[in-house]
């Protein structure tokens, strides 16, 4: 079904990026500026991501010999630098997820490229390594963001949805690998459970949750791409839920020609198969359209 599939490193017959979302307590002043300081119970729940899920989701990934990527807002890095240094001492990468969990695609260019470049600088300053791969918060990837994050020197994203190869995104020159995201692969729906960030989903168990994350494991296995999830260290890393997720890398890890790796080493895989002519990526050139549609006239009425 998966068409131009990548030869996966020693005869793998998927690749497996576990990613992680530590948005921390950013998102509820993002989303109450005025009042987050009333909001004690969800800051609380959401400040257990770097204090406790982090650590915990560490401790697994030594047991398991794997390494995950981390995108991080830049705020949370400077409000919580031990658990970015933290992921550094283990080998994982810290990717950028914003500076504030700002939303790109809400910002003028100027100003996106303001809170990127924030968000870059202070991860550097705590990780000791500029991060090369980008989440936008919420998946609100700008018209813009192609080309501010190709003109900072990142080298992948994960905000579209597009394919499910990696592939390649370019504007202005600037190109970046992409590795597609899928809501299905996001903890979000499955768990949050919170009316501060008017999200109130019914919570699913946690081996409901993963028999849809592995259903979309054994396809990518059968078809030879790439899992890449969403997780969030203060949702999926709650006790019962990370014991779902090290029960998932088990069985990936059983099959034995299963590649999991972080979203840097994919990318750098998947640049080095390019240039040596081994791959040719499906392009999207971004963006896709440039304003309103001439086909919606100011006076369009559907079924006028």
């Amino acid at each position: 079904m998966i068409k131009n599939t990548v030869t996966w490193p020693n005869g793998a017959r998927c690749a497996v990026v576990f990613t992680w979302d530590m948005d921390a307590d950013s998102i509820i002043h993002l989303a109450h500026p005025n009042d987050a300081d009333t909001r004690l119970s969800t800051t609380s729940m959401l400040r257990y991501g770097p204090q406790i899920g982090v650590p915990r989701i560490i401790d697994l990934c030594k047991d398991l010999g794997v390494k995950h990527t981390f995108f991080v807002p830049g705020w949370c890095a400077e409000q919580y630098p031990e658990a970015i240094e933290l992921m550094v001492k283990n080998g994982h990468e810290v990717a950028l997820h914003g500076y504030l969990h700002e939303y790109p695609n809400l910002l003028t260019r100027e100003q996106e490229y303001f809170w990127t470049k924030k968000g870059a600088d202070a991860i550097t300053k705590i990780a000791g390594k500029r991060p090369v791969g980008y989440r936008a918060p919420w998946y609100r990837y700008s018209k813009h963001s192609t080309e501010i994050l190709a003109k900072e020197g990142f080298l992948w994203d994960t905000s579209l949805m597009g394919d499910d190869n990696p592939y390649l995104i370019r504007q202005s020159g600037g190109e970046l690998v992409e590795l597609p995201s899928r809501w299905q692969l996001d903890d979000w729906p499955q768990f949050v459970h919170n009316h501060d960030l008017d999200f109130m989903m019914p919570i699913a168990s946690p081996q409901y949750a993963m028999e849809v994350y592995m259903a979309e494991f054994y396809a990518m296995y059968e078809h030879g791409g790439i899992w890449l999830n969403c997780f969030h260290p203060f949702c999926s890393g709650q006790v019962a839920r990370l014991m779902m997720v090290k029960q998932m890398m088990e069985k990936m890890l059983e099959k034995g020609d299963v590649w999991i790796a972080t979203g840097e080493e994919v990318a750098l895989y998947v640049k080095g198969l390019i240039a040596e002519g081994k791959y040719n990526p499906r392009v999207d050139e971004l963006p896709f359209y440039k304003g309103r549609l001439p086909e919606l006239a100011e006076n369009y009425a559907p079924g006028g």
